[in-house]
């Protein structure tokens, strides 16, 4: 009985030193299911039913009052870009990766699938704080799984070899920051929940367009 333990306990730990190795199919499946958040994101978003369109300004009133939706559309697709452009970042420069490494990155989009949870929530009720604070934690979130990912990828030496020093500050310096630039946007949701929208998609603006600020630019 004990060596059937044995040998039962010895086939699961060859098992786990093979499986989810393969960085090119955790890439493939991150590229769908971010394409498929992105997408869910647009459906929330309707056009103003015909019936209640009677002239011009029937509409310009309707597409005005879209307009906090699209604002937090705006915000979230942006999100989803950012975080798809540093998780990209990881993967590509991983030789390969691991059944621990994996699962972190599988947790990461899981999370990436809640988001349009967090932004109809957000639309629904955007002067709601609490609303705000659920849809900042998602974010919170997502950044704390990506850190981990990169430490674990470190500590199992999955990283392709040559990668400065530098590098792997810059990974995480750009997390961090982004971070705490996002609880910053949260906290303004206590004079308003627009501002800590308008907050966030600046930040995020400059992320994306790449840092025009000498103090972001160092994040």
């Amino acid at each position: 009985m004990d060596d059937t333990k044995h040998e039962a306990a010895r086939r699961g730990a060859i098992y786990n030193l093979i499986a989810g190795e393969s960085v090119e199919r955790l890439a493939a499946l991150s590229d769908g299911i971010f394409g498929v958040a992105m997408t869910l994101l647009l459906l929330d978003l309707h056009v103003p039913a015909r019936e209640l369109i009677h002239g011009e300004a029937d509409l310009r009133a309707a597409l005005l009052a879209l307009s906090p939706q699209l604002l937090v559309y705006l915000m979230s697709f942006i999100t989803l870009g950012i975080f798809w452009v540093g998780q990209q970042t990881q993967l590509n420069h991983l030789k390969k990766s691991d059944r621990h490494l994996t699962w972190l990155h599988l947790a990461f989009l899981f999370l990436v699938t809640i988001l349009p949870f967090s932004t109809r929530l957000l639309t629904e009720f955007i002067t709601y704080r609490t609303a705000l604070i659920t849809y900042w934690f998602n974010i919170l979130l997502l950044g704390g799984l990506l850190y981990a990912c990169w430490a674990r990828a470190l500590h199992a030496r999955v990283v392709k070899d040559g990668l400065a020093t530098e590098f792997h500050q810059a990974i995480r310096r750009r997390i961090i920051g982004a971070q705490t630039l996002y609880a910053f946007g949260a906290l303004l949701c206590v004079i308003s929940t627009y501002a800590s929208i308008a907050f966030i998609i600046l930040v995020q603006l400059n992320f994306a367009l790449a840092p025009r600020l000498r103090w972001l630019a160092r994040i």
